[in-house]
């Protein structure tokens, strides 16, 4: 590659952010990096219909707690700028003069009312109804109507549009990246509106103008927008760009777990996932589920890239280095909730217990417990590899901080015998008192000498010493739970169960 890699994420700001959105944004992160390049944010608003207030700081919060850092655009500024296409369109209109006087466009004065009359009648015939060589000199436009016509109606201020003049029966050969050579003839075309009535510019005409002046070699953008491709490579041609055209490449879509299509904000709601990296109004996001921003990127770039190799778990770091668009697949990929969930558990066990207990610390704070952070993050190590989310550290630990004053039904039934209590005193008494040593190894040794003294069997003596302890039958080995609670407390914890079960 001679020409400097550029790309951009250019959304819309009309809602939240999908996560096919951030997944085609973290493609050009990662493609841009792994050449040297520059990855540009530009916000696509020329709709200000559909404009969301609040939703471009949404994008630029979403991508920076992804980690997608942005060398140049909205929010940091650049040789480009400005990076807003509503602050940009006195820009544009130069690019749709040009067009016209090279014969490439036209302006069309046909109002709403007559387009939907003609569609109506294409219907009737079983026909589509396409504004194009055809029907173009059927319609009010400055091809079909004289020049004196077309003068007359713009003395009297009739609305009109700019639209492009498609060339007749052409083959068109199109190269992308992830697709490959495709083609397509030009009479399949319609004459898209580049100008509006309102006086800014369609997302064609600005998409195009914006690319070249920069700069961008690559674009990479969902499939969607593989109609748009022939038109765009027309545009290029028409206004002499085309030996400085960007190269091309279409992602597949994000699919939905179950049943056909593309992933949408109902399936999660349906399902219990998100679709949005950060909430967005009575939406869940990936940030407050509890999502590790490493996980939440790891699994996106898996979901529609394969690396080659069997590795499914990357850093930023090593994920620049091997990404590669040719890698990239052209058909869907299946979103998988579960794999989500476990892309996290992988990024919690390999954080440190200091980490997770420093994560956990503001959770007990918030229910009023008090504990070192050595010893919470001894309890952490104990437990980690149990959950997939610091919120769920709660359930796998709450008898470390609040003595059980209920018992699990269906333990106690299962494991308190007639003369469990006995033994369970019995142990206490003969064991552990007597424990000056309260380390987990050391009384886990007395314990197991003294069972097998007594002939007793482990099941009759380990399991109702768990169900005194924690409640329950759950949680991690019994010994480092007893290290934990301390002697005393151990003891405290027996003479209830003892009490209250016998």
């Amino acid at each position: 590659m001679t020409q400097k890699v550029r790309v951009r994420f250019a959304p819309s700001p009309t809602g939240a952010l999908h996560i096919g959105g951030v997944r085609t944004a973290l493609y050009n992160y990662l493609f841009a990096k792994k050449h040297g390049g520059d990855f540009i944010l530009r916000i696509e608003d020329t709709d200000q219909t559909r404009y969301v207030e609040g939703a471009e700081e949404y994008i630029q919060e979403a991508l920076k707690w992804s980690g997608l850092k942005v060398d140049e655009g909205v929010g940091v500024g650049g040789p480009h700028a400005p990076y807003r296409q509503s602050e940009r369109k006195e820009l544009y209109r130069q690019y749709s003069d040009q067009l016209l006087e090279s014969g490439n466009a036209y302006l069309a004065f046909d109002t709403p009312e007559e387009l939907a009359k003609k569609r109506q009648e294409a219907e009737q015939n079983k026909e589509p109804f396409i504004y194009n060589s055809v029907s173009r000199n059927q319609m009010r436009n400055s091809i079909s109507l004289s020049c004196e016509e077309t003068q007359k109606l713009l003395d009297e201020g009739a609305p009109y549009v700019v639209r492009f003049k498609i060339p007749e029966d052409e083959t068109l050969h199109l190269k992308d990246i992830v697709r490959g050579d495709m083609s397509v003839n030009t009479s399949t075309l319609d004459d898209k509106v580049l100008f509006k009535s309102d006086g800014l510019p369609t997302y064609h005409l600005a998409n195009i103008v914006d690319d070249h002046l920069m700069e961008i070699s690559h674009v990479i953008r969902g499939e969607e927008w593989l109609p748009s491709l022939p038109l765009h490579v027309l545009l290029y041609r028409a206004l002499g760009w085309e030996n400085s055209m960007p190269e091309f490449a279409h992602l597949s879509l994000i699919l939905k777990p179950v049943g056909k299509g593309k992933l949408s904000k109902r399936d999660g709601e349906k399902m219990g996932f998100p679709v949005f990296p950060l909430a967005w109004e009575e939406s869940a996001g990936y940030r407050e589920d509890g999502y590790f921003p490493e996980a939440f990127v790891n699994m996106l770039a898996l979901l529609g890239w394969n690396p080659g190799t069997e590795q499914e778990l990357f850093t930023m770091e090593e994920l620049i280095e091997a990404f590669d668009l040719s890698r990239v697949s052209k058909s869907g990929a299946k979103f998988d909730p579960e794999k989500v969930k476990w892309f996290n558990h992988q990024y919690l066990i390999k954080k440190t217990d200091e980490e997770i207990a420093s994560l956990f610390m503001p959770i007990l704070e918030e229910k009023g417990i008090s504990i070192s952070k050595d010893k919470l993050t001894a309890i952490c190590g104990e437990v980690k590899e149990r959950v997939s989310f610091v919120s769920e550290l709660w359930e796998q630990t709450d008898f470390y901080f609040q003595a059980p004053e209920e018992f699990d039904e269906k333990a106690v039934k299962k494991q308190w015998k007639e003369n469990t209590a006995n033994i369970l005193q019995s142990l206490l008494d003969e064991v552990i008192v007597d424990s000056d040593d309260f380390s987990s190894a050391n009384l886990e040794a007395k314990v197991k000498e003294w069972i097998t003294n007594e002939e007793l069997g482990m099941g009759k003596v380990m399991a109702p010493f768990r169900i005194a302890m924690v409640g329950g039958l759950r949680g991690p080995h019994l010994f480092d739970i007893t290290e934990q609670l301390g002697k005393d407390e151990t003891i405290a914890r027996l003479k209830y169960a003892i009490e209250k079960l016998a």
